[in-house]
């Protein structure tokens, strides 16, 4: 499961590795359930765009917007039946979310570590998520959006995370040549993306180590 993230918010380089332009300002950088980060969809006409939701899926039929603190990461084995997801899963309403890194707990030592991974190479997760839109009954319509995520008990990296009895758990990072595929995908489509991303393509610091700088 993942809970908390680190957004991709500056322009150039979701241009560059997403080829996305950003319609939102709202973005925040630092994300946790209910706040709102970039998710980058087809966007109207052509191409893609990268716009703002809440971190956390608030489906149509929702009374207010607190079920986003329980609906932030979507079960591939579930997302199909399960009332939060299944609509956006049905219609095949695809996103990825550009993180230049997600936060896990470390429970090795005995207490939980917060850990953070991203990519070896320095360039952003690709994040295959599901976005819905919801209509309050008064004022303006809200996005948000979740993280699909795949079993990880035999990953040898993922596996490290969570505490010792806890069902092992990983978002889904999608290779760059598959982005396009991914947001174009229908959804009879879309469980052949649901794949683990290999250890060795990943890195690790625990949070609190020295902050490395990348992504330039």
């Amino acid at each position: 499961m993942c809970s908390h993230f680190e957004s991709v918010t500056k322009k150039e380089i979701i241009k560059k590795h997403f080829d996305a332009e950003v319609t939102s300002e709202d973005a925040k950088a630092d994300i946790w359930p209910g706040y709102k980060g970039l998710l980058v969809r087809p966007a109207a006409g052509s191409g893609r765009e990268a716009v703002s939701g809440a971190f956390g899926l608030i489906p149509h039929w929702a009374s207010d917007t607190k079920i986003s603190r329980h609906t932030y990461n979507a079960r591939t084995e579930t997302v199909a039946s399960k009332p939060s997801f299944r609509e956006a899963w049905k219609k095949g309403q695809h996103c990825i979310i550009p993180a230049a890194a997600i936060y896990e707990p470390d429970w090795r030592s005995g207490k939980a570590i917060s850990t953070r991974i991203y990519r070896a190479d320095g360039h952003p997760m690709g994040i295959a998520g599901l976005w819905d839109c919801w209509q309050p009954d008064k004022g303006d319509s809200v996005l948000s959006f979740t993280m699909l995520t795949v079993n990880a008990d035999q990953h040898p990296l993922m596996q490290q995370f969570h505490k010792p009895a806890d069902e092992k758990r990983m978002v889904v990072i999608l290779p760059e040549e598959q982005y396009g595929d991914w947001l174009a995908a229908g959804p009879s489509e879309s469980m052949d993306f649901m794949r683990q991303y290999p250890a060795e393509k990943l890195a690790t610091m625990a949070q609190e180590a020295k902050r490395v700088l990348f992504l330039d």
